[in-house]
């Protein structure tokens, strides 16, 4: 099926950004008395946007988390990304060629828009997607699992949801594809590939990615 928009996610799609933001959030709920390992940090908040980490705390501890929680995470990560943060490996060249082929793709993430520009600016990627094509649950104020930043994303470019298809490495961005009824192309560089389960199809390096989905 050769779809009319490709959807990508960004952290750990588009930029290798899960391993850096995971240990800082890891080392900062630590920090903040409520004791939180790497794993446990991907397994629970990987591709959730951050009021999932405030409902979630509030949850298991009764406490709230700290009101400029957010503030401090996203200055830490902010400094790790503009020193450390690199494109998932050959993405540019999957994003080039889909443009080259006339495929319609554009990003939406969990993440705010400012981490979404600092990486992207980072890792020289933002020139493939300029402002017109960069969508954050901000936007819509559900994050994944819920549907409805994907199918903004949709309305806002003009493609019916089952003409789009989602390229996600969480279990939690999967749920919202398929709650929107789109397609979900499931990437397992990080992610076992039994999390990705519900995809319709899976792939471990991004070159394999084009194959599937043009």
């Amino acid at each position: 099926m050769r779809y009319d928009l490709i959807i990508f996610d960004n952290d750990g799609v588009l930029v290798d950004s899960e391993p850096i933001s995971n240990r800082i959030l890891a080392g900062y709920l630590t920090e903040l008395g409520h004791p939180t390992s790497y794993e446990e940090s991907i397994r629970d908040y990987m591709g959730s946007a951050m009021h999932r980490i405030h409902e979630l705390v509030l949850e298991r501890s009764g406490e709230k988390l700290p009101a400029d929680f957010n503030e401090v995470f996203h200055a830490r990560v902010f400094e790790a990304f503009r020193r450390d943060l690199q494109p998932v490996p050959g993405v540019a060249d999957v994003l080039g060629k889909l443009a080259a082929e006339g495929v319609p793709y554009c990003l939406a993430s969990s993440g705010s828009h400012e981490r979404i520009r600092v990486a992207l600016h980072k890792t020289g990627l933002f020139e493939h997607f300029g402002e017109e094509r960069i969508f954050s649950s901000q936007d819509v104020g559900r994050g994944k699992p819920a549907p409805d930043l994907f199918l903004h994303a949709a309305q806002v470019m003009g493609i019916a949801p089952g003409r789009c298809a989602v390229v996600e490495d969480s279990p939690l961005g999967v749920q919202a594809a398929v709650a929107a009824g789109m397609d979900v192309y499931g990437f397992t560089a990080m992610t076992p590939a039994a999390k990705l389960g519900d995809a319709n199809a899976l792939f471990s390096e991004m070159h394999e990615l084009l194959d599937l989905i043009v």
